[in-house]
């Protein structure tokens, strides 16, 4: 990503949780890097050939980072590439995406890790941050190399798609991760518990004639998970949070002052279990369709109950950030019986529209919405000291002066009709077409480059 010329934002509100910024201000940007962020106009003289950026009525923030996303990219081209990821993440305003190692081969060895950095230089238009995995091939019988990883530039580990079943791996996968300083970030799941199911065990599975998952599914790894971080120390990062028993689980983990986080989707925020048959009975555009393939997720749409202890433990620092769990498919992939179907939601271009939600209901402000979005999620993927896994990623999340100036401008009074045509990921598959979502990405800045504009780069012109 070439730097342009220098760039002036003026007249939003300023909001930057990181420094307490919350107010009408100006942010200016010089050599792909923020020269200024503040209250009020710019408290340094703009440059003459600057590119004015007229913010009034919008947001900047710090450009949102993804702590969790499917590129598919190697071996999955047709669902979802590098280059079409990352420009449906600068739709969504992510200035930087952490891309999960569920790819054909595994990020598994600093060559595939090598080849994906190479790919977004080359390709993308954001920041892509591989996850490297816990085992090789993500097949849960030996390590992977993780130093070699972690040495290669990964943000963290992880074997997402699949749990890592054997106890005693994960035990030594979190001892190896100290000495990186790096997160493990699981994906919790019994899947004993989990086989052959497709949906939530709950009164819809059983109206529909469909095989739920448990809660209990993710809450017995969630609980294993917690024990081995207290036995050896290691980071833990909890991947989609789904459920308020995991919740409480976590809410206990932090009280005893473990190195415990987590995260959760806006599908888990904003949907229940009613998706699968056609809603949640809301008059809205959307058509009511009994199983919607759309709606299969892992770990799947849960309980309104759920939905609201999740909204409380994000108000309350329990839950994190709010990360995509972007996963594309094919029409094909879900096209067919409910049981048969992919599990996956495309969530990059919708994210910022549904948990907007949360703020119209009053279950968040803008600065925490913002935080988990940018703050939070840099946080979880620097290193223990403080530190970043390479210099060039130092002050994400942040509009502090010298941070790289990835910004996102939004406008959060904006409604707008959600069409999987108009996408620019591949993967069109979502349940909320047809539905009204209120706010939309104005702009999209990574590194001083304006990366993305809405009404210039958006599929449908």
């Amino acid at each position: 990503m070439s730097q342009n010329r220098p760039l002036f934002i003026k007249g939003g509100r300023v909001i930057d949780p990181s420094q307490g910024l919350d107010g009408q201000g100006s942010v200016l940007v010089r050599d792909g890097k923020v020269a200024w962020a503040g209250l009020g106009e710019a408290g340094t003289p703009v440059p003459s050939d600057a590119r004015i950026l007229d913010a009034r009525g919008k947001i900047v923030c710090p450009g949102f980072i993804d702590l969790h996303c499917h590129l598919r990219e190697p071996g999955f081209e047709d669902k979802e590439t590098i280059a079409t990821g990352t420009r449906a993440a600068a739709k969504g305003g992510f200035t930087t995406v952490c891309c999960m190692p569920n790819t054909n081969p595994s990020i598994d060895s600093r060559g595939i890790v090598e080849l994906i950095q190479e790919k977004s230089r080359n390709e993308g238009v954001v920041r892509v941050l591989p996850v490297g995995c816990i085992s090789k091939g993500r097949r849960g019988e030996e390590l992977a190399e993780m130093g070699e990883l972690a040495e290669a530039g990964a943000v963290g580990f992880s074997d997402d798609g699949d749990p890592v079943i054997s106890s005693r791996l994960m035990r030594h996968a979190m001892e190896y991760s100290l000495t990186f300083g790096l997160p493990i970030m699981d994906h919790c799941e019994d899947p004993g518990l989990a086989e052959g199911a497709c949906m939530n065990e709950g009164w819809v599975a059983a109206r529909l004639g469909l095989k739920g998952i448990p809660a209990a599914a993710e809450e017995v790894m969630v609980a294993r998970d917690i024990a081995l971080a207290e036995l050896t120390g290691a980071r833990l990062h909890i991947c989609h949070v789904s459920t308020s028993g995991s919740v409480e689980l976590i809410r206990r983990a932090r009280e005893k002052g473990l190195a415990v986080t987590a995260e959760v989707t806006p599908n888990h925020l904003t949907l229940t279990e009613e998706m699968v048959m056609g809603g949640q009975g809301k008059a809205d555009a959307r058509p009511v369709m009994l199983y919607d393939t759309n709606a299969k997720v892992n770990p799947p749409l849960r309980t309104l109950a759920d939905v609201r202890a999740l909204r409380r433990a994000l108000k309350e620092g329990v839950i994190d950030a709010i990360a995509t769990d972007h996963a594309p498919h094919t029409i094909v992939d879900k096209l067919c019986e409910f049981e048969s179907a992919a599990f996956g939601i495309s969530t990059l271009e919708t994210a910022l529209g549904s948990v907007m939600a949360l703020v119209e209901s009053g279950d968040l402000d803008f600065t925490t919405l913002i935080s988990k979005l940018t703050a939070e999620p840099a946080r979880i993927i620097s290193k223990k000291d403080g530190s970043t896994t390479l210099p060039s990623y130092q002050g994400l999340g942040t509009l502090t002066v010298g941070a790289p100036a990835d910004i996102t401008i939004f406008d959060p009074s904006v409604e707008w009709l959600v069409d999987p045509a108009s996408f620019l990921s591949k993967g069109k598959n979502t349940p909320l077409a047809g539905s009204v979502l209120k706010g939309r990405v104005a702009a999209t800045i990574v590194g001083g480059v304006v990366v993305y504009e809405w009404g210039r780069d958006d599929a449908d012109g």
